[in-house]
């Protein structure tokens, strides 16, 4: 096997004119060259292999000895040899040249796709007498590209390939169906023949934010199309690298903002018009939009609103308690009846419930709130009025949930069964009742809910004493603000005095009816008296008359 040849980094004894290289120096370079992870050689100015470590003989699949002293004109065609002889200009003029393409068929016959990179060999005097060439493997990188190229082409999104000045270098189907050219009027051209000046620079300034950080966001374009329609989309940009990892251009992927422009611009509309107070926030609570409801609620021109803090009109608790809402937003999209007490521009504390969803990007991603405040005050005050009601009405009168927990009673409840409120607030009906009687009050709260009352349902509580008290139960339903029944108003009347007037009047009905009997039978018997007085007169006659004959 021929022993390779070695190149110090040391100065070095030349001969000739460079072709018979022979080195005194230290052995660092061939230390290096023996041990890369990439396929390394030299060769002389001529392509001759003068050195290679086993990289190559991996990649190709020949023993060194069939490598060394060989030209590499013997591993590749005739015209990738032209090319590679002119690397090798290039390298003697520059001292350095990149990526260039070599396709060297290996020991088994396939053609391996490789780029070389080469740096100029110098002797002490600094002449180019050799190149160190550096080889790439490509087959997996030109798989990936393969395979970023059927991405491309078959994405159902625009996406396009661009260098670093905005010239277009790939576009798939959909960039030409969104804006109507054809591929030979797009392809090589600058995307500024497209798009505003104003715009370009903008472009510009992406692709600057790609070099940087390897990606842009929802950059704004508005593109011509061949109509002549103007197209709002946004563009999302990743950086295209070469093998070095050098940022050389973008993939763009263009989203047609036109049907999500008319949804924001028709919310928008939604939200201006709104009859209550609506308003958008980020998820810190500065207030973005807010329509003349919410003026009109707090008293503050739209200026005073617009770019400030929700925190500005809330307590410091009620603040934690809006933040607390913002995170149930982002977790399940929505939050229900949160409450909020906004000082307004007069100093008055307005009770408010917030209804608040979740404002999406693009990409689904929560970046704030659509929140709807319903001003309470007419409702709480017409809520005092009910337990005012309530606490003071002559009869039992008790709130429950749809469960049959009780939530409310007035001192009627507590006079009429003998317990305290505390021993009735929060405790089921269940109780208090039998289990039939629980079954009957569960399908009373079902009329409740499907016909808004029930009438004279039958309930029997037992006291703190143990009596069991006949009532009748009439329930009316309990409504959120949304107008859903949440539980029942029930009106309890006491059947006792009732039932003993009833009992009364059965007593007297029995003992009217006993009389009667006695009539009749006193009757019976002085009818009787009277048949008999008229049988004898009758006979007394007779006799009278058989007598005067």
């Amino acid at each position: 096997m021929a022993k390779p040849q070695r190149f110090g980094t040391q100065p070095a004894m030349i001969k000739g004119d460079g072709r018979d290289l022979k080195s005194h120096g230290s052995l660092d370079a061939d230390i290096i060259i023996a041990n890369a992870p990439d396929p390394v050689f030299v060769s002389d100015l001529e392509g001759k292999i003068l050195q290679a470590n086993d990289a190559v003989s991996q990649l190709l699949g020949f023993r060194q000895d069939e490598v060394l002293e060989q030209s590499l004109s013997r591993f590749i065609t005739p015209d990738e040899t032209r090319e590679f002889t002119a690397a090798l200009r290039e390298v003697v003029e520059r001292g350095v040249m990149r990526n260039v393409v070599l396709n060297p068929r290996s020991a088994s016959g396939e053609v391996i796709p490789t780029s070389l990179n080469a740096s100029a060999l110098r002797d002490p005097d600094g002449r180019a007498i050799g190149v160190i060439g550096i080889l790439r493997d490509m087959r997996e990188l030109d798989k990936a590209r393969a395979y970023a190229e059927s991405l491309i082409k078959n994405a159902p999104d625009p996406v396009f390939v661009s260098d670093l000045e905005g010239k277009i270098l790939q576009a798939n189907d959909a960039v030409f169906a969104l804006l109507g050219f054809r591929p030979d009027e797009l392809i090589e051209q600058s995307l500024s023949r497209i798009i505003s000046p104003a715009e370009t620079r903008e472009f510009l300034a992406a692709l600057r934010e790609v070099v940087e950080r390897g990606v842009t966001r929802n950059a704004r374009l508005n593109p011509r199309s061949a109509s002549g329609e103007v197209i709002p989309t946004t563009l999302n940009a990743s950086a295209l690298r070469d093998p070095d990892g050098k940022v050389i251009g973008v993939i763009g992927i263009l989203r047609d903002m036109r049907e999500l422009d008319k949804a924001r611009a028709y919310a928008e509309s939604l939200i201006k018009n709104a009859p209550d107070p609506v308003f958008v926030s980020d998820l810190e609570g500065k207030i973005l939009q807010a329509n003349d409801a919410v003026s009109a609620l707090l008293g503050f021109r739209p200026d005073e609103l617009l770019e400030q803090s929700l925190s500005r009109f809330i307590s410091p608790e009620e603040t934690r308690e809006f933040t607390a809402a913002l995170r149930e937003v982002v977790a399940r999209g929505v939050t229900r009846n949160a409450r909020l007490n906004p000082r307004s521009a007069s100093g008055e504390v307005i009770p408010t419930t917030l209804n608040a969803s979740a404002l999406r990007d693009p990409d689904g991603k929560v970046i704030g709130v659509i929140g709807i405040l319903r001003d309470m005050r007419e409702l709480d005050k017409a809520r005092a009025y009910a337990e005012s009601l309530i606490k003071n009405a002559p009869d039992p009168v008790f709130v429950s949930d749809l469960e049959g927990k009780i939530l409310q009673a007035n001192d009627a409840v507590s006079a009429l069964l003998g317990f305290r409120p505390d021993e009735l607030l929060e405790q089921s009906l269940s109780r208090f009742i039998s289990p039939e009687e629980t079954r009957e009050f569960t399908a009373a709260l079902r009329e409740v809910v499907a016909r808004g009352v029930t009438r004279n349902a039958r309930l029997n509580p037992r006291s703190a004493s143990g009596e069991v008290i006949p009532t009748t139960l009439n329930a009316s339903a309990l409504r959120d603000p949304d107008g859903k029944v949440i539980g029942a108003i029930g009106i309890l009347r006491d059947m006792r005095e009732y039932e003993q007037v009833v009992r009364d009047l059965e007593k007297s009905k029995s003992e009217l009816q006993e009389k009667i009997l006695d009539l009749e039978k006193f009757e019976e018997v002085v009818v009787g008296r009277e048949l008999k007085m008229i049988a004898l007169e009758k006979e007394l006659e007779s006799l009278r008359n058989k007598s005067k004959v």
